[in-house]
C-alpha cells in the first residue's frame, strides 16, 4: 500500500495541474488531445465568474491550495487577467505559478500581439468566442436583463459598432448563432477564424 501511494504521489508530481476557466474547457481539452498532452491534469472553475470577476482570484487561490495539498508539483493557470485588475497576476507572483499571457481570452485566441496591433480598429467591437456564441443568452442577454427589458439594449451596446466573432473551430451553426447575436444587439457582423491562438503554445510550455 505504501509503495502504491508513493507511486501515485510521484505521478502527480510529474503532471502539470492546469486551473482553467470553464469558458475555455472545451478548447483546453482539444489542444491537449491534438498535441497528446497526457501529462496535463485539468480543473475548471465556473465560467459565469466572468460576470463577477472579483470571484476569480480567490477561487484560483483555493484551487492552487487544493492542488498542492493533493501533491501536484507543477501548476499552471489558464486564465488571462479576465477583469481582475492585476489581482490575478499578484496572486500568481505570490504563489510562483504562471498564467497564460493576455488581458482576456479574446486577446489570446486572436494572438496577443495581433490583438494589440489591431486594437485601434477594434476599439468599438463586441467580441464573441465559440463559448459565447453557444451561451449568448445565458452569459449576455439574461445577466444584462435584456430578455426582460429589451429597451436597455442601446444603453449597453450603443457605443459598439460591430460584433466580431473570433471562432476557434469552423462551425456553420455557431456562425449562424453569432450572426443572430449581432442582429439582436443591432451591430454589424464580422467573422474571424482564430483557432486556439496563444492557448496552444501556452499549454505546450506549461
Amino acid at each position: 500500500m505504501e509503495e502504491r501511494s508513493s507511486a501515485m504521489e510521484r505521478a502527480k508530481s510529474e503532471k502539470v495541474h492546469v486551473i482553467g476557466c470553464g469558458a475555455i474547457a472545451r478548447e483546453i481539452l482539444a489542444v491537449c488531445e491534438a498535441n497528446k498532452l497526457q501529462h496535463i491534469d485539468l480543473t475548471c472553475l465556473p465560467a459565469i465568474w466572468h460576470n463577477t470577476p472579483d470571484k476569480i482570484t480567490p477561487g484560483i487561490k483555493i484551487a492552487i491550495d487544493k492542488a498542492r495539498a493533493e501533491g501536484f508539483g507543477r501548476i499552471f493557470v489558464a486564465y488571462a487577467d479576465c477583469g481582475t485588475g492585476g489581482l490575478l497576476d499578484k496572486l500568481c507572483e505570490e504563489e510562483q505559478v504562471e498564467r497564460i499571457a493576455g488581458p482576456h481570452c479574446f486577446s489570446f485566441f486572436a494572438g496577443n500581439a495581433a490583438f494589440e496591433a489591431g486594437w485601434d480598429d477594434d476599439f468599438t467591437s463586441f467580441f464573441l468566442t465559440d463559448f459565447l456564441a453557444r451561451q449568448f443568452d445565458a452569459f449576455v442577454i439574461e445577466p444584462l436583463g435584456l430578455d426582460r427589458n429589451p429597451e436597455l439594449r442601446d444603453m449597453y451596446f450603443g457605443h459598439y459598432k460591430k460584433l466580431v466573432y473570433l471562432s476557434q473551430v469552423e462551425d456553420e451553426k455557431l456562425q449562424e448563432k453569432a450572426r443572430k447575436a449581432a442582429e439582436t444587439l443591432g451591430l454589424a457582423y464580422e467573422y474571424r477564424f482564430t483557432g486556439y491562438g496563444d492557448l496552444t503554445p501556452a499549454l505546450l510550455q506549461a
